[in-house]
């Protein structure tokens, strides 16, 4: 019989720096870590020279050590400070130096912007519980309006976006304003009075109603209760152009159709009015919106994955960790100068008192005196120095006086 005898598999033993390595590019490479959105409180925030932000994220059960380069806390709008509830966009990463799992925010805001998204998708459960947003209380737009209503401010970039984009596909439809503010407290009042006013016209076709862009408090007067009422008992159908492509507001789901943009509303209530030709670019239309979006989704992804790539091995992210480590050295560096500044300085002092207790000064001062021949200025210690009208001259603490030896010494 044959036997074997095989070496013992020997275990794989990592470098701390390889499996530092190891663990970041595991970090970096994770779909959910690399886009990232955390809620906590601020804590341990400091801000040194480079402008970089420092901090630590934390709930009652567990903190987080984040970083915000100085290019992105450029960007904010408020100033963080500790105690301070925020959301923060970022992706997780390892900082080898310290050996700290961090996340690497680019974007933060405070909470009570999410608190008015949380009050924007009750308000819109409610209303869409009592069924103001059917599909089939939707009403079909006219094909060729020839009188169109606008609501929207008419200092505002919007009614100019809107009436030149009218002028240009259908330069016969009257047009109608209807001017209201469309920020503020007072807003969603006016936005009501304007939906009325325009619905009493008898030969009113169509309204726009309009804004631009914003955040979310920007928006609010569009997420109102009497405004999504008004916009279904208006006489006739409602496009909403509020804000961005991605800006939803409940006025969106209660008119009967919603555009990206205050443009693409005018762009909306001005189709073509040829039956074959609206079929055929229809079409066509989504034909190409299907093959374009499936393209540009494919030439996305190999852009995300290129990235992310380039991103793990860009010299960028090595400067921004000898960035961190130092501002830490820098730190530990004032703290140990300081130290030994002060230790010298007791030093100094010691010696100081040392020298002051071994001055001739000192002895001086305590009733001593230095006696020398006034012409020779040696010093006299002993009686055989002397002699009758010798003159002297003695050192005291606070000068010196000149004398004679009168008679004979004793």
């Amino acid at each position: 019989m044959l036997t074997f005898d095989f070496p013992p598999l020997q275990p794989m033993v990592f470098t701390v720096t390889s499996l530092s390595a190891y663990l970041r590019e595991m970090l970096e490479s994770d779909e959910i870590l690399r886009d990232v959105w955390v809620r906590g409180e601020i804590s341990n925030f400091s801000q040194p020279r480079s402008g970089h932000l420092y901090f630590t994220l934390k709930d009652s059960e567990a903190q987080l050590r984040c970083v915000m380069w100085k290019s992105h806390a450029f960007r904010l709008r408020f100033s963080p400070q500790d105690g301070q509830s925020v959301q923060a966009h970022g992706a997780m990463s390892l900082y080898p130096a310290g050996g700290q799992v961090q996340l690497y925010i680019d974007e933060m805001q405070p909470v009570g912007e999410g608190q008015l998204y949380q009050e924007f998708l009750r308000l819109k459960a409610q209303l869409e519980a009592e069924g103001l947003f059917a599909p089939e209380l939707k009403r079909p737009l006219p094909r060729l309006p020839r009188h169109i209503g606008v609501v929207t401010s008419p200092s505002g970039a919007a009614l100019q976006d809107i009436l030149n984009t009218l002028r240009r596909r259908l330069p016969l439809a009257r047009v109608t304003l209807a001017p209201t503010a469309v920020q503020g407290a007072e807003a969603p009042a006016g936005i009501v009075s304007a939906l009325q006013a325009l619905s009493s016209l008898a030969d009113l076709d169509l309204i726009i109603l309009a804004r631009g862009g914003g955040s979310i408090e920007d928006l609010w007067a569009f997420n109102d209760k009497a405004v999504a009422y008004a916009i279904r008992g208006a006489r006739v159908p409602v496009i909403s152009g509020v804000g961005h492509e991605t800006d939803f507001t409940i006025a969106d789901f209660a008119s009967d159709l919603r555009a990206p943009t205050p443009t693409g509303a005018a762009e909306l209530a001005t189709p073509v009015t040829i039956t074959e030709l609206i079929e055929k670019l229809r079409l066509f239309d989504q034909s190409l919106n299907l093959t374009l979006t499936a393209r540009l989704e494919n030439l996305r992804q190999e852009l995300l994955l290129a990235e992310n790539r380039l991103q793990r091995h860009s010299p960028a992210q090595r400067v921004r960790t000898y960035l961190q480590f130092q501002d830490e050295t820098r730190e530990r560096l004032e703290r140990a100068m300081s130290h030994y500044l002060i230790q010298r300085r007791l030093n100094l002092q010691n010696l100081a008192s040392r020298l002051e207790s071994v001055s001739p000064m000192a002895v001086l001062r305590r009733g001593f005196a230095i006696v020398s021949d006034a012409q020779t200025r040696a010093l006299i210690s002993r009686r055989g120095q002397t002699h009758p009208n010798q003159p002297i001259q003695i050192q005291l603490s606070d000068g010196s006086v000149v004398a004679t030896i009168s008679g004979d010494t004793v």
